[in-house]
């Protein structure tokens, strides 16, 4: 009976494992962080961001900060004018808690405009894994 009973919670397992993910954290820019001279854009092509990962912001803060925008801000590298919308800490982290665009530019004078800026979109962790391609 016990061995029935642990073959069962294995299979259980086995099954939802799939399901199970596990958080990322992205360090921007990689070793570069949030600074000039960056291509972010070339940065996220390779990646994949999901709900509950979590995307790290290093710089020095007496030369760059992040505010995180909507998208006409963003395309028009418009600074919010209330700081409190900024992160300016150095070493920020922003945990993705729901899916669906997101846009952060540095807010200092044209920073945004030198193309410190991000623009990506976070998936739901729960949606379905794409089919395998044919062979």
């Amino acid at each position: 009976m016990a061995v029935h009973r642990s073959l069962v919670i294995f299979a259980i397992v086995a099954f939802m494992a799939p399901a199970i993910t596990l958080a990322m954290d992205y360090v921007m820019g990689d070793d570069k962080g949030w600074s000039l001279y960056v291509n972010y854009e070339d940065w996220a092509e390779d990646k994949q961001f999901y709900v509950g990962d979590n995307l790290l912001f290093k710089y020095n803060n007496a030369s760059h900060n992040v505010y995180k925008l909507n998208g006409d801000d963003f395309n028009s590298c418009t600074v919010p004018s209330n700081n409190s919308l900024g992160l300016f800490s150095e070493n920020d982290r922003i945990k993705f808690a729901v899916a669906g665009k997101k846009w952060y530019i540095c807010g200092v004078t044209g920073h945004c405009n030198q193309g410190i800026k991000l623009k990506i979109i976070v998936l739901d962790s729960t949606a379905p894994a794409a089919p395998p391609s044919a062979a």
